[in-house]
């Protein structure tokens, strides 16, 4: 990867991991716990929410994560469902900047093409481009139902309280089942979380901006 490249990419990287975490900070101020927010959070700063090895892990494998935002269920006033509220909110987040991002682009290359700017507009077009895949890949990464992305706690949500133990081995494996999901991608070629996750991308890349 050049580094002009990674110039451009770097901001769409940042503003998507940032605000999946604001996003899960801000619902679970709403919802009652302010730990978070105590925590310093509930902001739209990147320095507050990155993880180093997890934004590293992006640029090298394109599967990183950023530090998890604290949530006290305890201080929740509905502690099952505020929960499932909460861990939606990252990925719906992601989606909503996926969505503006396919907004922009079915308008910013006609607008180029007829003030006669195209090939000054290529990087900030490029640039959108990518923030549209990466909150889409972000997005469905983490509604994967594996510990310990927001998939698993939006399953844990959604089940019924009787089976809830079902949930218990899942979670304590799910962190090892991830990360040999991405060795084996890394090592063979064959990329498991990536044969499920770019169709939905590409299928969402067509809906929300046409490509």
């Amino acid at each position: 990867m050049g580094i002009q490249t990674l110039l451009l990419i770097a901001p769409p990287i940042l503003l998507a991991l940032t605000f999946h975490e604001y996003a899960h900070a801000y619902v679970a101020d709403r919802c009652g716990d302010d730990t978070a927010r105590l925590s310093g959070r509930l902001s739209m700063n990147p320095l507050r929410h990155l993880d180093p090895l997890g934004t590293i892990m992006i640029f090298l494998v394109h599967f990183g994560w950023a530090k998890p935002v604290p949530v006290n269920p305890a201080r929740l006033k509905n502690p099952k469902k505020d929960m499932l509220s909460i861990s939606a909110a990252g990925p719906l987040a992601n989606m909503v900047l996926a969505l503006i991002s396919g907004v922009l682009l079915r308008v910013l290359p006609p607008a180029f093409n007829a003030s006669g700017g195209y090939n000054f507009g290529e990087p900030l077009i490029f640039m959108v481009f990518m923030s549209l895949r990466i909150n889409l890949a972000l997005a469905i990464f983490n509604i994967l139902p594996i510990a310990p992305l927001d998939g698993s706690k939006i399953l844990a949500g959604l089940l019924p309280p009787r089976y809830e133990q079902m949930l218990v081995l899942p979670e304590r494996y799910g962190p090892f089942i991830l990360i040999g999901l991405i060795i084996f991608g890394r090592v063979t070629g064959v990329s498991i979380l990536g044969g499920i996750i770019w169709p939905f991308v590409k299928f969402f890349s067509k809906l929300f901006a046409g490509v």
